[in-house]
């Protein structure tokens, strides 16, 4: 009796060790699962960079007066207006554009559109992969968005051929979006580094003014003549938990509204041709009204992800009010994101464009110095305009650790998207030589004029 129940004691130890031990993988099975799809997908942006157009680019206002008037394609009256646009415009002699439109007369061509996209593109993957110390074959995501150029083969087998890239990569060439595509791009990349884990992804945002320079006498078209400059920006997103300490930003949030549904929205900016067969884009006296609609859907959706309680119940409070026929149904109530956001990084559409946020968000000068300096030295670069802007606060030295970036732009459609980045890395380095700023920020920022002569 005394054996048995030895061997008994025995074998119930041995059940207990065996249940204990299911118990242990049990519970270490379920920390992995919930390590893998339990755990938030963080998206990381590692590091960007801003193209900087060679000095041989460089097109003081005087000269570009010169060529425009040397060009028999323009009369006098287009000659006129551009020069009074430029006038007002916020530039500097520092704007640059493609070396093909240095032509008397200006000759448009796809292999002049070609040779430009490929001399901002290859230089900008060259120097984000070299300063990330990235191989291409690393690159698992690729994305470029440029609105008026699309060419055959797309812009992205253009990169992956001249990288050598891998075959399986993914890659999409998004076009015709207008100005706030960069952010499109972003969008896109969150989506895809949610559902692919481990992976990078390049995202190239860049506009080509060799092919939609306008030559005609429309001088809702010539705008864009005046407006766009050579520009481009190249940003590296990651999700790899590996990634986290060398980032320098997470991505927050992506809100994107589109008004295409009415008309006038539509046909605000509209590559049409004018009564000569001439290709252009025209753009409308009803921008600002529609950018400013289309501005007050973007906030209705965002305004919840990142005001705090008091501005979101003074909202709510003031719809109430409307409600009960105490307010006028015709006002707006803006709340006050400077309590959501310490930087912001407005689309440099233009100077009236600038001025108009800065009143509707009652922003300070300083909220709104990155995106005029932006304008003033490199002109409208399209998509690219907020990353410019950004590096500019961090040649600035101005971006905290924790503080966090509202990157607002305007595209064709009509669009309004936003972009909200919060800074977690100490690795933003004032005085960093591959800034697109570091040559002259001392200079910085300088007082713009209203108005300058040109000629």
């Amino acid at each position: 009796m005394a054996v048995s129940s030895q061997n008994t004691y025995f074998c119930d130890l041995a059940i207990n060790d065996n249940h204990i031990w299911a118990w242990v993988c049990f519970i270490l099975v379920v920390a992995l699962l919930y390590h893998i799809f339990g755990k938030k997908n963080v998206i990381y942006l590692l590091d960007y960079t801003c193209y900087k157009p060679p000095y041989s680019c460089r097109t003081p206002m005087s000269l570009y007066a010169e060529y425009i008037e040397l060009d028999d394609q323009f009369d006098d009256d287009s000659v006129a207006f551009q020069i009074k646009v430029l006038e007002k415009s916020g530039f500097s002699d520092e704007t640059s554009i493609a070396p093909s439109l240095f032509r008397v007369p200006i000759t448009k061509s796809l292999s002049f559109n070609k040779d430009e996209a490929e001399t901002v593109i290859f230089s900008l993957v060259n120097e984000l992969l070299d300063k990330s110390s990235i191989r291409p074959n690393a690159i698992d995501i690729l994305i470029i968005n440029s609105c008026t150029f699309s060419a055959t083969p797309s812009l992205t087998a253009m990169v992956v051929n001249k990288f050598k890239m891998r075959s399986n990569i993914m890659s999409f060439n998004l076009s015709g979006m207008g100005c706030s595509a960069g952010i499109i791009s972003i969008g896109l990349a969150r989506d895809l580094l949610r559902v692919h884990r481990n992976s990078l992804a390049l995202i190239l945002s860049t506009e080509f003014m060799s092919m939609n320079w306008y030559t005609g006498t429309n001088r809702s078209m010539l705008l864009s003549n005046c407006l766009f400059r050579m520009g481009g920006a190249a940003i590296l997103m990651s999700n790899r938990c590996q990634d986290r300490k060398k980032s320098k930003y997470t991505l927050q949030h992506v809100v994107r509204t589109n008004i295409a549904r009415d008309d006038k929205s539509y046909t605000c900016i509209y590559q049409e041709e004018d009564h000569a067969n001439k290709t252009g884009v025209s753009i409308s006296k009803d921008i600002l009204s529609v950018a400013g609609e289309a501005m007050k859907a973007n906030m209705a959706i965002l305004g919840p992800k990142v005001l705090p309680f008091s501005q979101q119940f003074r909202y709510v409070m003031f719809l109430f009010l409307q409600k009960m026929n105490i307010l006028d149904k015709g006002r707006f109530y803006i709340p006050d994101f400077r309590q959501a956001f310490e930087h912001f990084c407005i689309h440099t559409g233009g100077k009236a464009v600038i001025l108009a946020i800065e009143k509707r968000l009652k922003l300070k000068t300083e909220d709104v110095e990155a995106s005029k300096m932006t304008l003033y030295r490199f002109g409208n670069t399209s998509s690219s305009s907020i990353w410019y802007e950004l590096s500019y606060m961090e040649a600035k030295g101005r971006i905290r650790k924790g503080e966090r970036v509202w990157q607002l732009a305007f595209g064709s459609g009509f669009k309004c998207n936003s972009a909200v980045w919060k800074c977690v890395g100490s690795n933003i380095i004032e005085g960093d030589e591959t800034n697109a700023w570091s040559d002259r920020i001392h200079m910085y920022p300088v007082n713009v004029p209203d108005t300058r002569k040109i000629l």
